[in-house]
């Protein structure tokens, strides 16, 4: 048995706690809402993110940061990117002992370009850290907290983070691949949510198949360009945090950007997709990031740009599409 903390009580906090718990590790949540935090201890449920799923009896949550923090030497990361740099801040004013964090949220902080981990390795001085990894890959929380085959990686540059982790995670329902490629998994992982985004576009506007393939298709291309620019390794991108996260979030009704994103394909505004959504979708902020990104490492990506032209400069779609498909003559 192993103390863990996990900050964050959203859906997927919560169904990766519940793997915990089902490997009989001692697990304790931290959120900032106390209703949220009462149902976990007392109902062993999570209403507002994962309604009429009963989680193990083991559960337990607190609102009190200090008390999560003091838990475990092993904190599970799962918070929005835009509260990533906050929560880091208080962990680092907070702790006094190293700990060991594997965060599992998929963003890029717009502006800086900074990954998760750099983040982390930014705001938590380095004698507080003993190490820093990502767990990334193909996983609805829905499924996750339901027991459903799943299959993810551990990501960090370390090898006794990647042990650790997937010998924590792993159980009969979830499995957990090693990756050495902590760029590689943390960029896949980011930017498949662009790409998600644009299919539920391209489904709300009534596109069919083809169209959601050869968006699929160029936008792993796309993610991989920018990946190895930045250092990743490109077989990362066939792999789980790539290809496998890639399918799942461009083709599930449970993938946040995949709704977000037919959403605005039927005429919706942004701020009301996202009002209606009532949780982060993180391809919106990761979108202007990469676009960002794009200009600044001189990578060539179309369909980032054009989903960018869509969401922050209200751009006709049927207009972007066409000026995707009469781009110059190129090989594939």
């Amino acid at each position: 048995m192993t103390a863990i903390t996990v900050l964050g009580t959203g859906s997927w906090g919560t169904a990766l706690a519940n793997v915990l718990l089902d490997n009989h590790h001692d697990v304790l949540m931290w959120g900032r809402d106390e209703k949220t935090t009462a149902a976990l201890t007392e109902e062993k449920m999570n209403p507002r993110y994962l309604p009429h799923i009963p989680l193990n009896e083991g559960m337990k949550a607190t609102t009190n940061l200090t008390d999560a923090l003091a838990h475990a030497a092993v904190i599970v990361l799962a918070v929005p990117t835009k509260a990533m740099r906050d929560i880091c801040q208080q962990v680092n004013a907070l702790v006094h002992d190293r700990k060991t964090i594997i965060h599992v949220s998929k963003g890029l902080e717009p502006k800086t370009f900074k990954r998760i981990s750099e983040i982390i390795e930014e705001e938590i001085d380095a004698d507080k850290l003993q190490g820093v990894g990502v767990l990334s890959g193909p996983s609805h929380a829905e499924e996750v907290a339901t027991r459903q085959p799943t299959t993810v990686a551990i990501a960090s540059k370390d090898e006794r983070i990647r042990q650790l982790g997937q010998d924590l995670f792993m159980c009969d329902y979830f499995r957990v691949y090693t990756n050495e490629d902590l760029v590689g998994v943390e960029i896949g992982g980011a930017l498949k949510n662009i790409i998600a985004l644009a299919a539920g576009l391209s489904d709300g506007i009534g596109y069919g198949d083809n169209a959601k393939a050869a968006l699929m298709t160029r936008g792993l291309a796309e993610i991989t360009r920018l990946g190895v620019k930045m250092g990743a390794d490109p077989m990362t991108y066939l792999g789980m945090a790539g290809l496998g996260d890639l399918i799942v979030t461009c083709t599930s009704v449970h993938s946040r950007n995949w709704r977000c994103g037919e959403m605005l394909g039927k005429g919706m505004s942004l701020d009301a997709a996202l009002d209606q959504m009532g949780m982060v979708v993180e391809g919106v902020r990761t979108t202007q990031a990469a676009y960002e990104m794009a200009a600044a490492y001189e990578v060539d990506m179309p369909i980032t740009a054009a989903l960018y032209d869509v969401l922050f400069n209200e751009g006709p779609v049927e207009e972007n599409v066409r000026a995707l498909m009469n781009r110059q003559k190129t090989n594939e």
